[in-house]
């Protein structure tokens, strides 16, 4: 295959690029700056995607930053504004590709311990109008005779970048501990099965709509915070009070207080195959 990907140089991204290109398919990143990629690659301005066979959408300014009106502007507009450009680019593409599979994420969801599958209904805040959106500009793709899967990606586990590099720090000085209580759910994934399971998405016509990347087996915060520890050798003891995620990342830090329970069942069903079904083996594999 010939797949084109935007956010080819972000976490999740580089791994959908070695996965693409160890099986040999033909990878066109797409990228602002496009010498940086390292790979053939093409810019935003007038992106063109005839002939490709596929697209994996992956742009977006991380959410993990302090949640300013800048801030939320940025994780706003770059999402959309990246899709509309694929959709526009899909429109104009001759021959066109016939299916996009574009990231999502868990905020799309309520907050809580109900399990949810996707078919339940949003949450409400910032992140869930986001997310919303962010569908209903992938969907327009289906206008065209393109098959369209969102990704509703929970936290990615990986040494690389994202989330984990930045919880290591106190767990590595002895101050690692639950947040707010630590029953909220945490929906995790292995990097390797989130670029896995985008590459199985593409791959497979029986794909579309809303699925949730997510691990299998569930945990909370409490439960993924004693097995990072015992990852790697530090004591968990040391509880951190909500207030104080709040002061520390304000508004952004209901994504750590809170959490959602999304359930693995679609993507399993489809016939997706986890490498890293547990969460100790995956963190064992990222952390060693």
């Amino acid at each position: 295959m010939r797949v084109a990907v935007t956010g080819a140089t972000g976490t999740i991204g580089r791994e959908v690029v070695r996965q693409l290109r160890e099986r040999d398919d033909e990878v066109v990143a797409v990228s602002r700056d496009p010498g940086s990629a390292g790979i053939e690659a093409v810019g935003w301005d007038g992106l063109d995607v005839s002939g490709v066979d596929g697209v994996i959408n992956l742009a977006g300014s991380p959410i993990d930053q302090r949640w300013t009106d800048d801030g939320k502007k940025r994780i706003r507009d770059s999402r959309l504004d990246s899709t509309r450009r694929v959709v526009e680019a899909l429109r104009s593409a001759d021959p066109r590709p016939q299916v996009l599979v574009s990231q999502s994420a868990e905020g799309y969801y309520p907050r809580g311990n109900a399990p949810l599958t996707e078919d339940s209904g949003p949450g409400n805040g910032f992140l869930s109008e986001v997310v919303q959106a962010w569908e209903a500009e992938a969907r327009k793709a289906e206008e065209l005779g393109v098959r369209v899967v969102t990704a509703r990606t929970g936290v990615v586990l990986s040494r690389a970048g994202g989330a984990l590099p930045k919880m290591l720090t106190p767990f590595k000085l002895g101050v690692g501990g639950p947040v707010a209580g630590g029953d909220q759910p945490f929906p995790w994934i292995h990097v390797g099965d989130a670029a896995g399971a985008l590459i199985f998405l593409l791959d497979t016509e029986a794909a579309t709509g809303p699925v949730n990347l997510v691990a299998p087996e569930k945990h909370t915060n409490k439960t993924f915070t004693k097995s990072l520890g015992k990852a790697i050798r530090r004591p968990t003891v040391f509880p951190v009070p909500s207030f104080a995620i709040k002061m520390l990342y304000g508004e952004m830090g209901s994504t750590v207080t809170e959490g959602s329970n999304p359930d693995s069942g679609k993507l399993e069903q489809l016939g997706y195959r986890y490498h890293h079904p547990r969460l100790e083996d995956a963190l064992r594999s990222e952390l060693g």
